[in-house]
C-alpha cells in the first residue's frame, strides 16, 4: 500500500541525510518505524521464523564428533 505524507522540506532533507548515514533510504526508515508502531518489528518476525523452523532439521543420524572435525582441519 502506498501512503502520502506532508512533511516540510527541511525535515525531509535532514531525515534523508540520516538515512544515508545509516545506509538505508528514507522510505525504509519510515516503513520500519510504521512496522514497529504496529507491533510487527522485523526482529520479532525473524525470531518467529526461527522458532517455526527450529528442530525441523534432519541430521540423518549424524552425530557431532569434535575429534573428527579437528582432524579434518589439519
Amino acid at each position: 500500500m502506498n501512503i502520502t505524507l506532508s512533511v516540510d522540506d527541511k525535515t525531509v532533507e535532514a531525515a534523508r541525510a540520516t538515512a544515508a548515514q545509516l545506509g538505508t533510504s528514507l522510505n525504509q526508515l519510515v516503513r520500519d518505524y510504521l512496522e514497529e508502531l504496529a507491533g510487527r518489528s522485523q526482529i520479532e518476525q525473524e525470531i518467529a521464523e526461527l522458532r517455526t523452523g527450529a528442530g525441523s532439521g534432519d541430521s540423518q543420524g549424524w552425530k557431532f564428533n569434535r575429534d573428527e572435525i579437528q582432524r579434518g582441519r589439519a
